[in-house]
């Protein structure tokens, strides 16, 4: 069976993580074209056409190219299928891990990582090949999954970034924090969200919830405040839900 031939346009840190991790697995990976480069001499006889630019500039790269029989893919979680336009053979494949360089963006997609996909059925082998796994999310689902992709990632960070500031303002070691979340959210293969929260949220203790934020500098409270009342949500919620069941 002949080895499939990818064409990846957009050499950042997304482009070059597919580069090494297609290569890899033994695929046919060829030069990642660039801004410098002529999208008019890329090679028509790729089996895929991989667009791993920025959300803006999927459209511009799709009109630059000529008629082609490769599968024209994006990589991009909010973009809709139509930025591919005018080809036949579209596909849209997301991959739900972070890569913040090369390297380690390999091994992410080579880890038994998850793949949004749509659109063209061709666009699997690229996941079969990694050893990653698939669910669909058609246009209409687009803007959800990706915020519940930035939630889950970008977000995640933003709060750890806050836990790390109030550790050096108490001048306490930030690794032990990271040791904590690690087992919180490894309890999630497990439990649902609601069944998992514990804390003084989830057991009402408000005083304890006024203290901590009395506690905190000004510009640190806006944060812990929506999530102590999306924890105190959660909890009712999670009561009620109890209450039906009886």
């Amino acid at each position: 069976m002949k080895t499939p031939t990818v064409q990846i346009i957009g050499p950042g840190k997304a482009g070059l993580s597919f580069y090494l991790a297609l290569q890899s697995v033994g695929w046919d990976v060829l030069e990642p074209y660039g801004k410098a480069s002529k999208l008019k001499d890329l090679d028509s006889n790729a089996d895929f056409i991989l667009i791993t630019t920025p959300d803006k500039e999927i459209p511009i790269v799709a009109k630059a190219l000529n008629k082609t029989k490769a599968v024209i893919i994006h990589t991009s979680g909010a973009t809709q299928l139509d930025s591919l336009l005018p080809h036949k053979r579209r596909a849209s494949l997301h991959p739900l891990v972070s890569m913040p360089e090369a390297e380690i963006g390999k091994e992410r997609l080579l880890d038994d990582a998850w793949f949004a996909i749509d659109g063209d059925p061709d666009a699997e082998r690229i996941v079969d090949a990694l050893g990653g796994n698939t669910f669909r999310v058609t246009d209409d689902n687009r803007s959800v999954y990706h915020a519940a992709a930035c939630i889950a990632s970008n977000h995640l960070i933003v709060l750890m970034a806050q836990v790390q500031r109030l550790c050096m303002k108490i001048d306490i070691p930030f690794q032990s924090f990271l040791n904590l979340s690690s087992s919180t959210l490894a309890g999630l293969d497990d439990l649902n969200p609601a069944e998992a929260l514990t804390g003084p949220a989830a057991r009402g203790d408000e005083e304890t919830l006024k203290s901590h934020l009395k506690s905190l500098p000004v510009k640190e409270r806006h944060l812990y405040q929506c999530l102590a009342q999306g924890a105190k949500d959660l909890a009712t919620q999670s009561i009620i839900n109890e209450s039906e069941n009886i």
